[in-house]
């Protein structure tokens, strides 16, 4: 499978790991957060969903260490229904970007706990390939070019500014679906 995480940022993240990994991986949930609280916010029985997400995001921004439960918050999100399989599987635009949003933040967490390079690839994989869908979807967006840039800027270890961009970015996809 192709990468989608330019090799230099793969690369970056594989000399630095820890905290340029924590960093990163925080700036990415940061960017898809939006999305997920936007599709799923007033979906009834979904309130402690929200909870755990909005906070979860929140803390990765506390880099100099891993998250002590980061492990019961992979676990918890992986019982959203998003993250569940079914025999339906997601066929609308909502639960889409909910997905990716969702997997974007579990392999954000495990990112934040391992330091690996790995995860945190994986966890930009997933955030450049629903902004390429929603760039194929909105028509006429550069939301995946942005993506590219931003995770640029956070494996550089450039933080000034990231924490502002990433929220932007977010509001501006969000705004999209």
């Amino acid at each position: 499978m192709e990468k989608l995480v330019e090799e230099s940022v793969a690369e970056t993240l594989r000399c630095a790991g820890g905290e340029a990994v924590r960093l990163y991986v925080a700036a990415c949930a940061e960017r898809m957060a939006p999305l997920f609280v936007g599709l799923r916010a007033g979906a009834v029985g979904r309130e402690a969903d929200l909870d755990l997400y909005v906070g979860a995001v929140r803390d990765l921004w506390f880099t100099d260490r891993p998250l002590s439960d980061a492990a019961e918050r992979v676990r918890v999100l992986e019982q959203f229904p998003e993250l569940r399989p079914s025999e339906e599987g997601i066929s609308d635009v909502a639960g889409t970007y909910a997905f990716f949003a969702a997997l974007v933040l579990r392999h954000a967490l495990l990112a934040n706990v391992s330091g690996s390079a790995d995860d945190a690839v994986s966890c930009g994989h997933a955030s450049l390939t629903a902004m390429g869908m929603l760039d194929q979807n909105a028509g006429g967006t550069a939301f995946r070019m942005d993506e590219e840039r931003l995770q640029l800027q956070s494996a550089s270890g450039e933080v000034s500014g990231l924490w502002e961009a990433s929220v932007t970015a977010g509001r501006e996809r969000s705004a999209q679906c």
